[in-house]
């Protein structure tokens, strides 16, 4: 069963692909749904492609397919009027494949209109990869980060203060984005919250009730504690860094 605003955006999406070829901006499915910010129309495409609705080919930000319809939406199956075929006659068809290829001004009209799909991310401020910090929840500062860098589900951002974990490629300054998570596999980097008070990006790893919060940089210590002085708040899926 889908909420009405999911309906409304499938049916647009599938409508929009029809007559274009290639799947709306988010900035187009904002006006057609008149909703404030493009977060509400992640959500929506997220919970679509949970539901098996929608499937998104990642890194390409305009690359949504639509699935399947809700029965209400599928038209019936035509009735043929066609004469039946000979029984010895067997046409040979050459099917082309011209849907998924786009060639000279529409591939750079398509490249030109993915650049612009971007969203915007709450930046919860600095976390410390060195030593824990408590955490910085000013949702009012956002980021715009690029759709192909997510996936389904809610995200934020984090600026990164500190240098335990460059030998994972995350430096100090660098922005990382964070899927909301309660739970992680071990060897994951998640940002940890300790005791409710301290905030840290580290790699987990766990091993019978103990959990340790593991830096990428010899210079640093691991840390170990009791699992439940430790909860997860997200997993990196994603970094970007400014020149």
């Amino acid at each position: 069963m889908l909420t009405r605003k999911q309906h409304e955006l499938l049916v647009f999406i599938d409508r929009h692909l029809k007559e274009t070829g290639f799947s709306p901006s988010f900035e187009e499915m904002k006006a057609a749904l008149q909703l404030k910010s493009k977060s509400g129309i992640h959500r929506l495409i997220s919970a679509l492609e949970e539901r098996g609705f929608l499937y998104r080919r990642h890194h390409r930000a305009r690359a949504l397919e639509v699935v399947r319809l809700p029965e209400s939406l599928v038209p019936p199956e035509p009735e043929s009027t066609e004469a039946p075929a000979a029984p010895d006659f067997a046409p040979r068809v050459i099917r082309g494949n011209f849907g998924g290829r786009l060639v000279g001004g529409e591939a750079a009209n398509e490249h030109a209109a993915m650049a612009t799909d971007t969203i915007s991310l709450p930046l919860y401020g600095r976390i410390a990869a060195g030593l824990p910090i408590e955490a910085l929840r000013d949702s009012t500062t956002q980021v715009e980060v690029p759709l192909a860098l997510l996936g389904p589900g809610e995200h934020f951002a984090l600026e990164v203060a500190g240098e335990s974990m460059r030998d994972a490629g995350i430096q100090d300054g660098d922005t990382v984005i964070i899927r909301r998570e309660e739970t992680a596999e071990t060897g994951q980097i998640v940002v940890a919250l300790i005791d409710d008070t301290e905030v840290t990006l580290k790699r987990l790893r766990q091993k019978g009730a103990s959990i340790a919060l593991e830096p990428a940089n010899p210079a640093f210590e691991t840390r170990i504690f009791p699992a439940d002085r430790v909860k997860v708040q997200g997993r990196l899926v994603a970094l970007f860094r400014r020149y």
